[in-house]
């Protein structure tokens, strides 16, 4: 299905910026969304092989001693690659949980069908009088109940759920907008600022009457 709102949600908590650098992923968090309801959740610690930094361990709440008690990648991949399918993948800021979902399925030969769809991009269009347009500012610049602790992999995803659905109704009551496709959101989130009302009006032109 094409629905921007049937999608699998993730994000992953790292031990740095890079995978090509050496840094490797220590936590994933999925939510599966059909038609724009939560059916199923992905949650997973990663060992990486290595002991994380003090900085992480403060950042992310998760703890070395946790980490050693955590399955491999190999083994947490698998389940998760299983758990995608053929999805579409929406992330905040998914270029960098692209890089490290890539690098870490390269490692067991797995791959996905899915495309990506960014959150913090399509949001940047969408609330530009939002003061930035991280994760948390965006939560609260649109009052949407927080659940969770930020920097947690299944929290972040939860929440990147909800916003990604905010965004859909936001699209419906602002620019009419129904029944918005996964392509259609891949689209818009390359879209100048400047162009959005030619976008969402030629998007409307090709909607069936």
């Amino acid at each position: 299905m094409n629905s921007a709102n049937s999608v699998v949600v993730l994000d992953f908590e790292t031990t740095g910026l890079s995978p090509t650098q050496g840094d490797r992923a220590i936590e994933i968090g999925a939510v599966k969304l059909q038609q724009g309801v939560i059916v199923d959740r992905f949650q997973q610690l990663i060992n990486p092989g290595f002991r994380i930094t003090h900085f992480i361990e403060q950042y992310t709440g998760i703890t070395n001693a946790m980490l050693n008690e955590a399955p491999s990648s190999h083994i947490v991949m698998h389940d998760f690659a299983d758990f995608m399918g053929d999805a579409n993948l929406v992330a905040h800021n998914a270029s960098f949980d692209q890089r490290f979902l890539d690098a870490e399925l390269a490692r067991i030969h797995r791959h996905y069908s899915g495309r990506f769809a960014c959150s913090m991009l399509v949001a940047r269009r969408i609330y530009p009088d939002a003061s930035n347009h991280q994760l948390s500012t965006l939560v609260a610049h649109n009052r949407i109940e927080q659940q969770g602790d930020f920097h947690r992999a299944l929290a972040d995803a939860e929440m990147t759920a909800l916003l990604w659905q905010h965004i859909l109704d936001t699209l419906c009551q602002r620019w009419q907008c129904q029944a918005p496709s996964f392509a259609m959101m891949a689209a818009l989130q390359k879209q100048p600022k400047a162009n959005l009302e030619r976008f969402f009006a030629k998007y409307a032109d090709n909607q069936p009457s």
